[in-house]
């Protein structure tokens, strides 16, 4: 589904894409890939989405249908509101709820302090990612919260979002009674967003991309935290 909105998005998003540098090359815009191609793809992702839903819990099914709504929503975001980054974390990270529903068939406080934790995440990595095309966006009239904070403060929110996620994830280890080999684990996931911030050139794209990047490194470390400390 992760596929299936991306998916989506570069298809609302083709003419937006065809005006930005970085984009301009993607399937659709550059024309490799047709519009008709894209749909029955996206149709095909759905297909396989849904026959991997149907095999769980009630519950599950059900809350698994609404993420469409934040998935259809999202692509449009960034036509009226700074903050699509927000909607992107939303949906980027519903599959914490589905997977925590799946195995407990409840919502608790543990799974939405996780799921809040990847929100702040997401809008902190995001908002790196959007600051590679801070210029061409303004030009196109796309927003994001890299142009509505500006490039002079930028790294005092990425902190703030990043702070927030160790925050909520520190509340998650303390609730969900993590063994104590967690904790070192977690404080080097801790120190790479430190890195992040601290090294980050708000001005170079390439130096942007490199810590966008980086944060595979972040999810690897706090994945195999959990399934050490569990």
């Amino acid at each position: 589904m992760r596929g299936a909105g991306c998916t989506f998005n570069d298809l609302i998003d083709m003419k937006l894409d065809s005006r930005v540098q970085r984009t301009a090359d993607r399937p659709l815009p550059s024309g490799e890939i047709t519009v008709k191609k894209a749909v029955i793809w996206l149709a095909f992702q759905c297909l396989i989405g849904f026959i991997i839903l149907l095999q769980f819990n009630l519950l599950t099914i059900f809350v698994g249908l609404l993420s469409l709504i934040l998935i259809c929503v999202y692509p449009f975001m960034k036509r009226i509101t700074w903050w699509p980054q927000l909607f992107l974390g939303l949906a980027f990270n519903y599959g914490i709820l589905i997977g925590w529903i799946e195995l407990h068939n409840n919502i608790s406080y543990i799974c939405l302090l996780l799921y809040i934790a990847g929100i702040f995440w997401t809008l902190g990595y995001d908002t790196i990612y959007a600051l590679m095309d801070i210029d061409d966006d303004r030009i196109a009239g796309i927003k994001s919260s890299a142009i509505y904070i500006g490039q002079k403060r930028i790294k005092i929110f990425i902190s703030i979002f990043y702070l927030s996620t160790f925050s909520l994830l520190f509340l998650c280890s303390i609730f969900g009674n993590v063994r104590w080999y967690f904790w070192p684990i977690f404080f080097i996931a801790f120190l790479q967003l430190i890195w992040q911030v601290l090294t980050l050139k708000a001005n170079y794209k390439n130096d942007c991309l490199k810590k966008f990047k980086s944060n595979n490194l972040f999810g690897l470390i706090i994945f195999l935290g959990f399934l050490l400390g569990n």
